[in-house]
């Protein structure tokens, strides 16, 4: 036990903390605010707390729980929205009759008065090691929780029962090598500083499906891979975030919610539960995780929520799914980062962020990947994918957390205002943006959508590239003085960018757009600049071109019904085919 000698916002400084450790997790006052241990010196102590302190003076105990800042891990998580250091926020607001959330309450992360029904899936006498299955729990209609060994423990089950249980009760009762017997029950506890163990880790191979075409046909992120989305205020980063969290191809979403907005969290809880999951039909909100830390919330507990997020969705990729965690932003991360620095008189870095912010930065993104799990069975893999925000002031991405980023992450969305103003959604910039991810995902694109779509994909970008350029030229000279060809280049181009990268996110049907679909519309734009390009050549007329019934159709091609497309585009690449002909054949009997 020790005495507090300084309080400096959320830094305690207290004496006598001889017996603690670093990164031991606190009480502190009598309110019994929680804290972590940041610096020893002697037996003096500085500590972080993740609760507000005034009224907390010189003097006051701390004392010392022994054991770092941990997560709870078991089935109660889905669909639960937690702060940043794992406590309920329903639960609280339901015990203390009141939206604001008190100091010094105490509540378990994960009920232990719900009842889960446990099926065993290994008998009594097997033998099992850590990250072993040993039986599983129907916690939504969508996730089957999987009741696994802690990582460090292994021996021989001595029993097992199935039947009804909480989270503390035990399910299983396991003989270690060393003779001594471990009560093994729903749940476990990890620290979130720590990254939980995996056999190996490989690298990611199958894209992420998002639904969003810019992403998946220009930009791709691998499953088990890091992407981040930086934009200056406006320019729909959380729109994106939530997108990605709404229709990405996974298993389970853990969505960060790190010093934002609390009426952007509001919008999650309130859209979630309504929206259907595209590939079962459930609500999205049966396959979700909320940490909720806004920007009013303690600023020290902000720094924590992204390693408390990112720890339960390892505990969930250990189980063999695929977890999406959505980090929105690390921007208002480092800011904490920053803040917890200068109160500890740390010396400054570059615009005042600690000189560690890239490690941390990188222990983040690091944590991701596609990794087969631990435990002896030999097939169980699991992905986690890592998307992060970044909010540089001013929308200068010269600063050092979107700096420090770009260098560790593989895809950079960079977000553009210029064309959010003008609506253009996702305001993905699609010349300044990048993926490193294409070559690693090229076997899987040439099965499944075959070796023309990363050949059109590398077309269009070559097109909007072009259109850049000439684009300079148009304004000094006027449209009309280019070539056909290039005129061509400008109208396909439009195409590329009003047709197929532009989505409505408030109609149901181009809100997603399949892979296919993406691989048949960005097909159709090729095959008309090709045909067009062709008739010039026999003298065919460019407004004409221009103006076939069919180049409208390809501009409504996003919103025809998804069980309708492909018979759809086929008649329309008939159609479109058909037009040009006859206007090529007119310009060659003209001549």
């Amino acid at each position: 036990m020790g005495k507090i000698v300084k309080v400096s916002g959320p830094l305690v400084v207290a004496t006598g903390m001889e017996e603690a450790n670093m990164a031991d997790v606190v009480r502190v006052g009598e309110q019994r605010l929680i804290g972590e241990i940041l610096t020893m010196t002697g037996g003096s102590a500085s500590i972080q707390v993740y609760e507000e302190t005034s009224g907390l003076g010189p003097g006051a105990e701390v004392v010392t729980t022994g054991s770092p800042l941990s997560v709870e891990l078991g089935p109660g998580l889905i669909e639960n929205i937690y702060d940043g250091i794992q406590r309920p926020l329903e639960v609280i607001m339901e015990k203390v009759k009141g939206n604001n959330l008190p100091r010094g309450v105490e509540v378990p992360a994960l009920d232990r008065d719900k009842k889960w029904e446990f099926t065993p899936t290994v008998k009594p006498g097997a033998v099992v090691t850590g990250g072993d299955i040993i039986g599983t729990v129907q916690e939504t209609n969508a996730i089957l929780h999987k009741i696994m060994v802690p990582p460090k423990m292994k021996g021989k089950i001595v029993s097992i029962q199935a039947g009804s249980y909480t989270v503390t009760e035990t399910v299983a009762v396991l003989e270690q090598d060393n003779g001594q017997k471990a009560e093994l029950s729903l749940m476990q506890k990890w620290p979130v500083r720590v990254g939980r163990p995996y056999k190996h880790k490989y690298p990611p191979v199958i894209p992420l499906q998002s639904g969003q075409r810019i992403v998946d046909t220009f930009f791709p992120v691998a499953k088990g891979g890091t992407a981040a989305i930086p934009g200056p205020f406006g320019s729909g980063k959380t729109v994106m975030q939530h997108a990605l969290a709404k229709w990405s191809d996974v298993d389970l979403v853990v969505y960060i919610g790190c010093g934002e907005r609390g009426n952007e969290m509001t919008d999650v809880l309130r859209e979630f539960p309504e929206l259907e999951d595209p590939r079962n039909g459930e609500p999205l909100m049966k396959r979700t995780v909320l940490i909720a830390n806004t920007s009013d919330m303690p600023v020290a507990a902000r720094e924590a929520s992204i390693y408390t997020g990112i720890t339960i969705a390892e505990y969930f990729r250990d189980m063999g799914y695929a977890v999406a965690v959505i980090a929105d932003s690390t921007s208002r991360w480092a800011e904490a980062l920053r803040e917890m620095s200068g109160r500890l008189e740390e010396m400054p870095g570059e615009e005042g962020y600690p000189a560690y912010l890239s490690s941390r930065l990188a222990q983040f993104y690091e944590r991701a990947g596609s990794v087969s799990c631990l435990g002896s069975d030999e097939d169980r893999r699991g992905s986690l994918t890592a998307v992060g925000a970044v909010s540089p002031p001013g929308g200068d991405l010269s600063e050092p957390v979107s700096q420090a980023t770009m260098r560790i992450v593989k895809v950079f969305w960079a977000l553009d205002a210029s064309l959010a103003y003008r609506r253009h959604f996702p305001a993905i910039n699609w010349l300044t943006s990048h993926t490193l991810y294409l070559d690693s995902l090229r076997p899987w694109y040439d099965e499944n959508l075959g070796k023309d779509f990363l050949q059109n994909r590398e077309w269009a970008m070559a097109v909007l590239q072009e259109e850049a350029s000439l684009n300079e030229i148009v304004q000094l000279v006027g449209k009309d003085s280019l070539s056909a060809k290039d005129q061509i280049t400008l109208e396909t181009a439009k195409m590329i960018r009003e047709d197929f990268l532009q989505q409505n996110s408030f109609v149901d049907i181009d809100s997603y757009s399949e892979y296919d679909r993406q691989a048949r519309m960005l097909e159709m734009v090729r095959s008309y600049d090709s045909q067009c390009r062709a008739a010039v050549e026999k003298g065919g007329s460019l407004n004409d071109l221009f103006a076939i019934p069919a180049r409208e159709g390809i501009g409504r091609a996003k919103s025809v019904p998804a069980d309708q497309y492909k018979d759809n585009y086929a008649a329309l690449s008939a159609q479109m085919e058909r037009e040009i002909n006859a206007i090529a054949e007119k310009g060659g009997a003209d001549l």
